[in-house]
């Protein structure tokens, strides 16, 4: 069976933004078009980032996939190491800020910034 490697920019369980990844099966379509299951999605949302864009640490404020359509993104965890992504490339962001929490951006969250000589070309999908 045919699979499609999902990257997940989560919070684990000590607060922390972490990325994993998890295979959703390709089990429906044609050998030739293989298809995942129908994921929701309830809107989309179309970003630019201009050459040099940082943003602080933050959270991510409802889960969404991100797809990077131009340019190139760099997403930055607290414990100092860092994922690129390109043209191309996704995550789906859910690293939610954990309930009752205040938040720190000493422990919470992540940054992102543009990367290289483009501007930042992004697709947010709304779950």
């Amino acid at each position: 069976m045919s699979t499609f490697t999902k990257v997940i920019l989560y919070t684990d369980s000590d607060g922390r933004a972490k990325f994993r990844e998890e295979q959703l099966a390709l089990n429906e379509g044609t050998p030739q078009a293989m298809l995942s299951a129908v994921l929701p999605a309830t809107g989309c949302q179309l970003r630019q980032s201009p050459v040099g864009f940082r943003s602080q640490f933050h959270c991510t404020t409802e889960p969404q996939w991100l797809f990077v359509l131009g340019g190139e993104m760099k997403i930055g965890l607290q414990d100092g190491s860092s994922r690129n992504f390109r043209a191309g490339d996704h995550f789906f962001s859910a690293d939610l800020l954990p309930a009752g929490a205040t938040f720190d951006p000493k422990i919470h969250g992540h940054w992102s910034c543009q990367v290289g000589e483009h501007p930042l070309v992004t697709l947010f999908v709304k779950t």
